[in-house]
């Protein structure tokens, strides 16, 4: 079946190709047949639920960003992934779904507050996560993980107080998982861990 389905797709639709995957069968697609796939994918291959949209930031790579969507079909139990590039690094953008699959427009909302990637034609489209005024996109490549200071969201309260958002103190970070053994020993740990809340990070 996970066969079938890209053979068949990349049959009707210019420029589909397959895409490596460890689990569900997938499938890349150009920016421009996305609105048209999606449309198919649900009224005639019965993907009738979307059940995810994120995205992958390559950094250095161009293009820079890619739009995965996480598609299931309640009638045949199979899922499907597909990946659309963003062609614009500087300004990413894709087609809005939320037309297709209602719950694509909380979807969007939260891959456009975390990579800064826009939807054309969603109803609504604004962050669902951080506050509107936020300047940055937590998940793309150069925010640290700790974060950066930023103005508190309330011009009022942070005038009152002086106060500001700070970066989170990322003790003994950044954090690691080893990639080999078994799972019980496999949780993430603080690559430095010679310093704690208690005792602070010397400074270099």
């Amino acid at each position: 079946m996970s066969e079938e389905i890209i053979v068949r797709l990349q049959e009707r639709f210019a420029g589909v190709t397959p895409r490596e995957s460890l689990d569900w069968p997938a499938l890349n697609c150009p920016v421009e047949q996305w609105p048209v796939l999606a449309a198919a994918l649900k009224d005639e291959f019965a993907y009738t639920f979307l059940a995810d949209v994120t995205a992958v930031d390559w950094n250095e790579a161009s293009p820079r960003f890619t739009v995965v969507y996480h598609l299931f079909s309640v009638q045949k139990h199979v899922y499907l992934r597909v990946a659309v590039d963003c062609p614009d690094d500087g300004e990413p953008e894709v087609t809005s779904v939320s037309g297709l699959w209602p719950t694509a427009d909380w979807h969007e909302r939260e891959t456009y507050d975390m990579f800064g990637i826009r939807f054309r034609g969603h109803p609504d489209l604004k962050r669902i996560l951080m506050w509107e005024d936020y300047p940055y996109f937590p998940l793309r490549k150069e925010f640290p993980l700790a974060g950066w200071e930023t103005d508190l969201p309330d011009r009022e309260v942070a005038a009152a107080t002086g106060a500001k958002v700070i970066g989170a103190p990322m003790m003994g970070g950044p954090f690691v998982a080893p990639h080999e053994g078994p799972m019980s020993e496999r949780e993430p740990r603080g690559g430095d861990e010679t310093w704690t809340e208690k005792n602070p990070k010397p400074k270099e």
